[in-house]
């Protein structure tokens, strides 16, 4: 998984050219190429959402407001206090915009089309982290309570695009992506121009969202939030995803 390290920053000498009204500091991280996506109570100060490449991450105005430090604030608890902010202020909206998205993608559902619950995941074919949560996921998909839609994605070896294209031109895409993820096999058949362009798309739309690993998964908290997960999901994890205990 790609990921982009900022450690700390002072920027309170550079100039300021953007016409918003940050302080000085936080519009000097604008010129270095950060976005600021707003602004949240911090000890002693306030603190901003940014993202640079992707990443979110936090900056904090000192007392004085003349100095920005970029980086992770702990509490007592060794607990990073910027975590739920910069979920609602940086990857929120942005989750949001790709579960419309995706909706509108290709996709392939595992489980039952009345399952309550739907969770998008990108696949790719050679991913075994994949495959680890297809087969962690099962109990909630056997027992109606999930359906998973893959977005199959060609990203990890030369392979993956064809091997991916293989799976949704098969005579059933849900089932061959089943037994792929179950005993490594594919279709006898190759892919089609059309299952060759949805792959393309799907690849495509993971990159414009700068996703940069498999799986990467998304599903709606009981608040109605859209959430994200990289990786297979931790069992606390993947409890959040499933929204439940497994059946």
């Amino acid at each position: 998984m790609a990921t982009f390290s900022v450690g700390i920053a002072l920027a309170a000498s550079l100039p300021a050219t953007a016409d918003d009204d940050w302080p000085t500091p936080i519009k000097a991280l604008e010129q270095q190429g950060f976005t600021i996506h707003g602004e949240f109570d911090a000890p002693d100060g306030l603190g901003y959402a940014a993202s640079m490449r992707g990443q979110a991450v936090a900056a904090y105005l000192t007392t004085d407001g003349e100095h920005a430090i970029v980086g992770t604030l702990i509490d007592a608890q060794g607990r990073d206090i910027s975590t739920e902010r910069l979920e609602q202020l940086v990857n929120g909206p942005k989750n949001a915009e790709l579960w419309q998205q995706m909706a509108d993608h290709h996709w392939v559902r595992d489980g039952d089309a009345d399952a309550p619950r739907v969770i998008y995941t990108f696949s790719d074919p050679n991913c075994p982290y994949c495959r680890k949560f297809w087969e962690d996921a099962q109990p909630w998909v056997e027992s109606g309570k999930v359906q998973i839609r893959h977005l199959m994605v060609g990203i990890l070896k030369a392979d993956s695009p064809e091997k991916a294209a293989a799976l949704l031109s098969a005579d059933n895409p849900g089932d061959a992506i089943a037994e792929h993820f179950r005993n490594g096999t594919l279709p006898d058949s190759a892919g089609s121009d059309q299952s060759e362009q949805w792959v393309s798309e799907n690849t495509q739309m993971m990159r414009d969202g700068q996703l940069y690993a498999t799986p990467v998964t998304f599903y709606q908290d009981d608040d109605g939030e859209v959430r994200k997960v990289m990786g297979a999901p931790t069992p606390d994890k993947l409890r959040s995803v499933m929204g439940s205990d497994a059946p």
